[in-house]
């Protein structure tokens, strides 16, 4: 047997395995570092982050002798002593439940030794990686709606009535929920309909919202309640819609024709949905175009003291996820 061979069967047998150089690289969830080029990542409030290696993937394929790591966060100290910190011995970061003051400038610092294999000469080299990392939300949904019905007049109190029992069949249909009609409101329009004369309308329009009085009560030990307020506001959406549709199959089924003259017009649903930051957070697709349907939490010289979807301007602020101007 050569020596080689005999040498690599020694070393397996008193090592007890083998290992494979480039297995983790392939893993998923990794985030490698650019030389350069600062990394714009997103993570999702309350969770953790996706891990943060320090190196770039053409280093991570070749050999990389002595390596050390430098983390530092961004107060622009070192990442020490911080159990939402997570690094391992070959400069892998995690941080854990990720929240607002977290967010902002990750830099690592790779130092490493190149050996000149004829004179043992060394030479230190490093190499600096920014990531930056910002929290983010989910909006919150609300969904904006309208509807027609036919009308015999114009005028009377008849057209209140039926706006005000069209409200409360709707928040009736969704009050388990959470959710509840709010700025409801109608207006009478004459309609040319063709091969027919002018029809009187309601145009009736509505908003459906997630936090109906109490909401708070059914999060479940939620850390926010935003997964139960979307969840539930997605369940009200379509008990609406069925509502309606099976108005219009009425329409389109009634054998006698014999329809009241306020009823509901086919084809006039409409739904657009609405979305809304929580304080602190705000889109701008400019700027985290990576995630521009995202609340992202509001940076440096910017707030958000509402449920806007903007975060305004405010010099004298220095932290993230600010909802007021000092």
């Amino acid at each position: 047997m050569r020596a080689w061979v005999l040498l690599s069967a020694v070393l397996w047998y008193l090592t007890g395995g083998g290992w494979q150089r480039n297995s983790e690289r392939t893993e998923k969830g990794f985030i490698y570092g650019k030389p350069g080029h600062p990394v714009k990542l997103y993570v999702k409030l309350h969770h953790n982050s996706p891990i943060l290696v320090c190196m770039d993937l053409k280093r991570t394929e070749k050999e990389t002798v002595d390596p050390t790591y430098l983390w530092v966060g961004p107060n622009e100290k070192p990442l020490t002593g911080n159990n939402k910190i997570n690094i391992t011995k070959t400069g892998k970061l995690m941080v854990k439940d990720f929240l607002e003051p977290l967010s902002g400038l990750y830099t690592c610092t790779l130092s490493y030794k190149t050996v000149k294999a004829e004179t043992q000469e060394e030479k230190v080299v490093k190499q600096r990686y920014d990531f930056m990392i910002f929290a983010y939300r989910e909006p919150d949904y609300s969904y904006q709606m309208a509807v027609r019905f036919t009308t015999k007049s114009c005028v009377g109190k008849y057209n209140d009535l039926l706006f005000r029992l069209l409200k409360k069949i709707l928040d009736n249909l969704i009050s388990d929920l959470s959710c509840h009609i709010i700025e409801p409101s109608y207006k009478c329009h004459f309609v040319k309909v063709p091969k027919h004369g002018l029809i009187p309308e309601l145009f009736i329009a509505f908003q459906v919202n997630p936090f109906a009085p109490g909401w708070k009560g059914k999060c479940n030990e939620s850390v926010d309640c935003q997964d139960n307020t979307n969840h539930n506001i997605l369940q009200a959406r379509n008990r609406i819609e069925e509502f309606f549709r099976s108005q219009a199959y009425i329409f389109n089924h009634d054998f006698n024709k014999t329809l009241p003259a306020m009823h509901f017009v086919d084809h006039s649903f409409q739904i657009v949905r609405i979305d809304s930051c929580r304080p602190g957070f705000g889109k701008n697709e400019g700027l985290h175009s990576n995630c521009a349907t995202c609340c992202v939490v509001c940076g440096p010289g910017t707030f958000s003291p509402d449920v806007d979807v903007t975060c305004q301007t405010c010099v004298s602020i220095q932290i993230y996820g600010a909802t007021s101007c000092p």
